[in-house]
């Protein structure tokens, strides 16, 4: 199975390439609507400012991934690409996400030093106890974030972690999932997270 990568021009490419391909699976990289309306799993990795998923919606790929989301897809938001699930951010006010879960992101309301950069601990929430995407990782395991506006803690949120504010780092609901912070930086755990991601899809084509 190929894992299909959303190229809007800001994503980490190369370094979650790089995880895929060290599990052993191929990759295609694209910005073409039709492919990834044909894909059989789906990753947006996020860098920078909010307002750059906006070329998602004008060329035609933010209705592409609504379409493959609402076949079954599995869907893998990173950083950025997570946040694009919620209804939007304050970091863009004009830039509209996806919706999928609740609420918008905001930056971070705290006296400790913004962006928050390097590694935390993920803490699962109660409906995170039997998360598909955090299978096999130990709860309290450290992961690489790097990121100045947070999501909400809200239905839907399988991990959170803390710092000077508690916010969600894992989402996760049907076929749709998502990592605040960068799974392929982040040592075995986050591979552990990307093989499950592939596994989730695998099984799901086999069907």
């Amino acid at each position: 199975m190929t894992v299909t990568l959303i190229d809007y021009r800001a994503g980490n490419l190369a370094s979650v390439r790089k995880a895929f391909a060290f599990l052993g699976r191929q990759t295609v990289t694209t910005e073409d609507p039709d492919q990834v309306r044909r894909a059989k799993a789906l990753v947006l990795p996020g860098v920078g400012h909010f307002s750059t998923t906006e070329r998602l919606a004008t060329s035609g790929v933010r209705a592409a991934v609504e379409e493959a989301i609402a076949n079954g897809v599995p869907f893998l938001g990173i950083c950025v690409g997570m946040q694009w699930q919620f209804g939007g951010s304050t970091e863009a006010p004009d830039t509209a996400g996806l919706a999928l879960f609740e609420g918008s992101c905001e930056r971070f309301q705290t006296d400790l030093k913004v962006p928050h950069v390097g590694w935390n601990r993920i803490t699962r929430t109660a409906e995170g106890a039997e998360s598909r995407l955090l299978r096999g990782v130990e709860d309290g395991s450290f992961v690489y974030f790097t990121h100045s506006y947070r999501a909400p803690v809200v239905k839907g949120v399988a991990a959170v972690t803390s710092y000077g504010e508690t916010f969600a780092a894992v989402v996760e609901r049907g076929n749709i999932f998502g990592t605040q912070f960068h799974p392929e930086k982040s040592g075995d755990n986050g591979l552990r997270m990307l093989r499950n991601f592939c596994e989730i899809a695998e099984e799901r084509s086999a069907r």
